[in-house]
């Protein structure tokens, strides 16, 4: 079966759709993929990128207008636009990293972009974390202490300087056999390569 890296930040507005379709996508096509928290923000800040600047006003309602058709077409839905950027961007990616080591990542990750495009839930704010929490049986004030850990900064640090050195500039991104694939829309085109040259 191949196995296909993919790169994601919590805080990227075009990984909701990736999330919320990807294991369907896996058993679709027999393929896995390698869920890897990052941040994107910080990779951002070194190319001096502001995906989405308020002043822009039109590519902004276009992103959001576009997250709803697409969100349509692949048979779910999306309530834009929604809080954004994230006040607790880095908290929602270590918790996800915390969540896939401990088993409840995957659906941490998916539950938290559900309640954030179509509750307008923020992402590592209250009262959403502690509903999330009760959600996934997990104790909260644990979970967060834990993901403040050192063990977990240094794997973000980690994630972030492996999606670096992959040449990652966006979320999603998709890594086959040193070959990327950025954005939702390019997920089936990582898995036909995947399956040519895997």
């Amino acid at each position: 079966m191949s196995v296909i890296d993919f790169y994601f930040s919590i805080g990227s507005t075009y990984t909701y759709l990736s999330v919320t379709r990807i294991l369907d996508v896996e058993k679709l096509h027999q393929v896995s993929f390698k869920w890897k928290p990052f941040s994107v923000r910080a990779i951002m800040k070194e190319m001096n990128n502001i995906p989405f600047p308020k002043e822009k006003t039109n590519k902004v309602d276009y992103m959001w207008r576009d997250i709803e058709r697409r969100s349509e077409g692949y048979g779910f839905f999306a309530n834009t636009p929604v809080p954004y950027p994230l006040k607790e961007f880095d908290l929602a990616n270590k918790l996800a990293i915390l969540g896939l080591k401990e088993g409840w990542g995957i659906n941490y990750v998916r539950l938290t972009y559900k309640r954030w495009f179509q509750e307008g839930k923020e992402p590592a704010t209250e009262p959403n974390i502690s509903e999330i929490c009760k959600e996934l049986n997990i104790e909260k004030e644990k979970v967060i202490a834990n993901a403040n850990s050192i063990e977990i900064e240094n794997q973000y640090l980690k994630n972030t300087e492996s999606a670096r050195k992959n040449k990652v500039f966006g979320s999603p991104s998709f890594i086959v056999n040193d070959e990327i694939f950025w954005g939702d829309d390019r997920m089936e085109d990582a898995i036909t390569w995947s399956k040519k040259n895997g």
